[in-house]
């Protein structure tokens, strides 16, 4: 992806014999939408003249008020290199607007947008690096998904044992035709789970990249005859797939988080920056870890973090500031897990930051001891508080956080909130087969 006028993509369109085009957009829980156009539609869909009807999306607009419009960003114009050679698929991902010309307020593009203003206005420019664990299974007869892989491999494990190593590479190989630099990807943790981690840059083109990997691993992963997913915890006893994002403030193009005088080589603001993420991660966490099963993986001995603490090497702890110094120095949230919008939790993320640095937070003492062997009683004598351990208590959070809530806007704080909890009292009402298994003959 790179810097494109509207001639250079009309121009690409004709040489490479692009037939179709994607606008792409997302809903407000972090599914990817889009309108599909041919060729000859590509000047209106250029000049935002392409109409979606809103009221089909949940969370955005009701029946009498739907039509809106979709702007395409052209610096996200790329080729989708796993569609065919001959009649090739674009896409250009959009940000969706009202027939009065205003942005759309429930567009979580727009949400992420008005946060990076704030940030701006105050100075910076807001990175993110996320780190993307998935999960590749093999599929039944029918091509349905199982949770079965015949994948032995653990971590940082390759092929033989590795059985979706392949299916990684093309994956890499994809990604990296359409723009992304790839930093890294390895086996992972539990059988069949697998990371890919691509280098940091903007928070906006950020979030667009987690979008685009997402739908290119699922793709790609069909087309080898596997299903990918970003479920959280899909297997028991296992470690779940996480989502960690590396953040950094930049200003006046200097690392603002780095100071070589302090003995952690931080500055004063990145202090700030990480007591402004504690002090909300509370009420963002609905956000960061967004399903029911997120909170399956929030729990001690599976790698993901359980305790609203902070240090500089502690693996175990939520918040995490990797050794590099200098440009390279970053905050690491490990809480967030791959069924994120990225939009969201991004805007999140930055407005606690932020709120801290306004604030003049002071994070607490750092905990370098491994939280998931600390006993309660042990937690609670060094005052580090827990993630909220359910769906329902992190939607309690939000709701009672005026500066996140702020954040997404009225609109989509209210839709997400009925969304979620409509989605929590479908789950409550539900009997699991491991109740049937624990209590139908017992009782």
């Amino acid at each position: 992806m790179g810097k494109y006028t509207r001639e250079d993509i009309l121009r690409l369109i004709r040489e490479e014999d692009i037939q179709f085009i994607r606008m792409q957009f997302t809903d407000i829980f972090g599914q990817l939408k889009n309108v599909a156009i041919t060729a000859s539609q590509i000047g209106r869909a250029l000049d935002g003249e392409i109409m979606m009807d809103g009221s089909s999306i949940e969370g955005f607009v009701r029946v009498e008020e739907s039509d809106q419009y979709l702007r395409p960003d052209l610096d996200t114009f790329a080729v989708l290199p796993w569609r065919p050679q001959y009649g090739k698929v674009a896409r250009l991902i959009c940000d969706v607007y009202n027939p009065d010309g205003t942005p759309f307020v429930g567009d979580p593009r727009s949400v992420l947008k008005r946060a990076l203003r704030q940030a701006e206005d105050m100075g910076f420019t807001f990175n993110a690096g996320p780190e993307l664990e998935f999960f590749l299974f093999q599929t039944d007869e029918d091509g349905r998904p199982t949770t079965r892989t015949s994948d032995e491999a653990g971590y940082f494990d390759l092929g033989p044992l590795d059985h979706g190593e392949s299916t990684r590479r093309e994956i890499c190989l994809c990604l990296e035709e359409m723009g992304f630099e790839i930093e890294a990807s390895h086996h992972e943790v539990a059988a069949g789970q697998h990371e890919i981690d691509f280098k940091y840059t903007g928070a906006l083109r950020s979030a667009d990249n987690i979008m685009t990997f997402k739908l290119a691993v699922k793709t790609l992963a069909q087309k080898n005859g596997l299903h990918a997913t970003f479920m959280p915890k899909p297997v028991a006893n296992a470690a779940g797939s996480g989502m960690h994002v590396n953040m950094s403030l930049f200003r006046d193009g200097e690392n603002a988080f780095y100071d070589p005088a302090d003995p952690r080589q931080l500055s004063p603001l990145a202090y700030q920056f990480i007591a402004g993420l504690l002090d909300h991660v509370p009420g963002f966490c609905a956000l960061t870890n967004p399903l029911v099963n997120s909170y399956k993986r929030l729990v001690p001995g599976y790698e993901a973090p359980c305790c609203v603490a902070w240090s500089t090497g502690n693996r175990s702890a939520l918040i995490r500031i990797p050794t590099p110094r200098g440009r390279g120095t970053r905050v690491e949230l490990r809480s967030p897990d791959p069924s994120c919008n990225p939009y969201l939790t991004f805007a999140a993320c930055l407005t606690a930051g932020l709120d801290g640095i306004r604030r003049g937070l002071t994070p607490p003492p750092e905990i370098t001891e491994n939280l998931y062997e600390m006993s309660p009683a042990a937690l609670a004598a060094q005052g580090v508080p827990l993630l909220p351990d359910s769906l329902e208590a992190a939607l309690n959070a939000l709701e009672a956080d005026g500066t996140v809530t702020a954040a997404l806007g009225p609109h989509v704080a209210a839709q997400y909130l009925t969304g979620k909890r409509r989605e929590w009292e479908e789950y409550r009402s539900q009997v699991s087969q491991w109740e049937l298994e624990k209590y139908l003959v017992t009782y």
